[in-house]
């Protein structure tokens, strides 16, 4: 099983503006953190009206995935999590934070790059070891950084991805459960699927 860098950001994210949303699965509260107000790409905290602070609060810590959430690319199943962390942030008065993490950490450019190689038989770790990258450089200690600042202290986490799970161990943050985030694979997007499972460890079975 491959695992990810176990390097964290030391870099310090605040509160910078936010504004209620109203989204076709509820109202949210977003919120957008970054080091200054002059970020033109800061992390966002969609916080649900309901959400109870001083309750456990169902969470989902989503990286941007610009060819999924607002293309509705198959070759992933990132838009079609998003949606569904939104309908149940909505629905347990949760939180979906919103990670500015490109394809998985190494930006737009290389993930179009890896899609080519991906094309001619690569997966989607070879793929970016052959372009000299890490195959996950994603840092989730800033979504830490956020639920302290929202002052939440107890989450149900909504994820299958286990690094996330680990990202809290040391935090005040502490992880009441895991609540799973399936969703049906589609042809073009198996394979990927399948080396997330395989040989990066999260946990569903296809």
């Amino acid at each position: 099983m491959v695992k990810k860098s176990e390097s964290n950001t030391s870099t310090r994210i605040f509160k910078q503006a936010e504004a209620l949303i109203p989204t076709p699965w509820g109202d949210f509260n977003m919120i957008a953190f970054s080091e200054n107000e002059e970020d033109w790409m800061p992390h966002l905290a969609l916080v649900h009206k309901d959400v109870d602070p001083a309750q456990p609060v169902m969470v989902r810590l989503h990286s941007e995935c610009i060819t999924g959430d607002l293309f509705g690319s198959k070759r992933c199943d990132c838009g079609e999590q998003l949606a569904e962390a939104l309908s149940l942030a909505a629905e347990n008065g949760g939180v979906v934070l919103y990670l500015r993490q490109e394809g998985r950490g190494i930006g737009i450019i290389n993930k179009l790059k890896a899609y080519q190689l991906q094309d001619k038989g690569l997966n989607t770790i070879d793929a970016n070891i052959h372009l000299g990258l890490e195959v996950d450089a994603r840092q989730y200690d800033i979504g830490v950084q956020m639920l302290e600042a929202l002052d939440i202290k107890k989450i149900h986490l909504l994820t299958n991805n286990p690094d996330k799970i680990d990202a809290f161990d040391h935090s005040e943050v502490k992880v009441l459960s895991r609540v799973p985030l399936i969703i049906k694979p589609q042809k073009e997007n198996l394979g990927y699927l399948k080396t997330k499972q395989d040989e990066m460890g999260h946990l569903f079975k296809l």
